[in-house]
C-alpha cells in the first residue's frame, strides 16, 4: 500500500532520515555585532566609542604641556623668534615680522660685521618702543608668553646690524658721505632704507662720528639710519654708544612671517671685502697663544 494516497513521492531528507531543516534556524543568531533589531554587523559599540573620545580629552592637557616645554627648551638653548616693533630696519625688516634668532652660532665663530643681532639693552639703553606692563597677573602672563614665542615684542630686546667689532676704527662721513671701517668705504646702498613712493636712499648718517671699537663690545646701527637710535645716538652712554658683546642673544637669520616676505638674512657682501682690523680672538685661539709659552719653556727646561 502507498504511503500516501496523493500520490506525493518522498522526499531525499525522508528517505536519509534527518530531520526537516527549520526556516527560522537559517537566521543568524544573537551575537557580538549582530542583533535583531537589524544592526550592521561592522558596528562598534557605542560604549567604546565614548571611551575613546574620552581618553583624547584626558591626554591632550598632557599633549599641551610637553609641546610648551619642548618649546621652550628650543627657545631657552636653540632658536627664538622676535617680533620686530619698530621700523628702524627697513627696509630689511618691517613692523611686525617675525625674525628667527640662531643661539648657538656665536659659541662656534664670532660676531661678523654685517650680521643681524638681538640684543638685551637692559641697564644701557632705553626702549625704542615704550609698553605698559599688565596689572592683571593672567594678562601678564601671556605677555610673558607671547614675547617668549616672538607674538608680541620684547621692550629691552633689540635688533640692529653689526657695523664694528673690537679694535674696529668706525668713522662718519668720508668725501663721498660714506661709513668707512679702518679706512674702508662700505657700499651700504643694498640694505639701506629707501623710501617706497620717492625712491631717495637714507645717508648713511646725518650725524658725523669717529669711534675706535673697545674690547667686548660692538658698534651697532639699524638699516633705517633716520629713524634708527642706535650706537650713535648712545655715544654718551660708559660705553660711547657701543653693546656689550655678552649682552647678544643671537644672530637673526630668517623672516617665518608674514608669509610673503620669508627670506634670509645673509651678511652683505660690501662686507666681504678685507676690512682689516683685530679680529677678535675666539677662546681656543687665546687659550693656544697661552699656552704656547708654557710648551716652548718647558721644551728649553728639558734640554737643559
Amino acid at each position: 500500500m502507498h504511503p500516501s494516497s496523493d500520490g506525493a513521492a518522498p522526499r531525499e531528507e525522508d528517505l536519509d532520515g534527518s530531520a526537516p531543516a527549520d526556516e527560522d534556524s537559517e537566521r543568524p543568531s544573537g551575537g557580538a555585532g549582530t542583533g535583531t533589531d537589524g544592526e550592521r554587523p561592522d558596528d562598534a559599540p557605542e560604549p567604546e566609542k565614548r571611551k575613546k573620545k574620552g581618553s583624547f580629552w584626558k591626554e591632550l592637557p598632557v599633549l599641551i604641556v610637553v609641546a610648551v616645554v619642548l618649546a621652550l627648551v628650543v627657545k631657552t638653548f636653540l632658536v627664538q623668534a622676535f617680533y620686530i616693533p619698530s621700523g628702524s630696519m627697513q627696509n630689511t625688516l618691517e613692523i611686525g615680522d617675525r625674525v628667527l634668532v640662531n643661539k648657538i652660532v656665536y659659541h662656534t665663530r664670532d660676531v661678523k660685521r654685517g650680521d643681524i643681532v638681538v640684543f638685551n639693552g637692559m641697564d644701557s639703553w632705553d626702549p625704542e618702543v615704550t609698553y605698559t606692563t599688565p596689572k592683571n597677573p593672567v594678562a601678564r602672563f601671556f605677555r610673558w608668553v607671547g614675547g617668549a614665542f616672538g607674538v608680541a615684542p620684547g621692550e629691552k630686546d633689540y635688533i640692529k646690524r653689526v657695523i664694528g667689532v673690537p679694535g674696529d676704527h668706525v668713522k662718519c662721513c668720508d668725501a663721498q658721505g660714506r661709513v668707512t671701517v679702518n679706512g674702508v668705504a662700505l657700499d651700504e646702498r643694498s640694505y639701506l632704507y629707501t623710501d617706497p613712493v620717492t625712491h631717495e636712499r637714507n645717508k648713511p648718517s646725518e650725524q658725523p662720528f669717529d669711534v675706535t671699537v673697545k674690547p667686548g663690545t660692538l658698534w651697532v646701527m639699524g638699516d633705517h639710519r633716520e629713524l634708527s637710535a642706535d650706537s650713535r645716538a648712545h655715544r654718551s652712554d660708559p660705553g660711547g654708544g657701543a653693546i656689550p658683546r655678552d649682552r647678544v642673544i643671537g644672530r637673526a637669520f630668517v623672516v617665518v612671517w608674514p608669509l610673503n616676505r620669508m627670506k634670509m638674512l645673509p651678511i652683505p657682501g660690501t662686507f666681504d671685502q678685507a676690512i682689516g682690523g683685530l679680529a677678535p680672538a675666539t677662546p681656543f685661539a687665546l687659550g693656544l697663544a697661552a699656552a704656547t709659552p708654557v710648551v716652548l719653556l718647558r721644551r728649553r727646561s728639558r734640554k737643559g
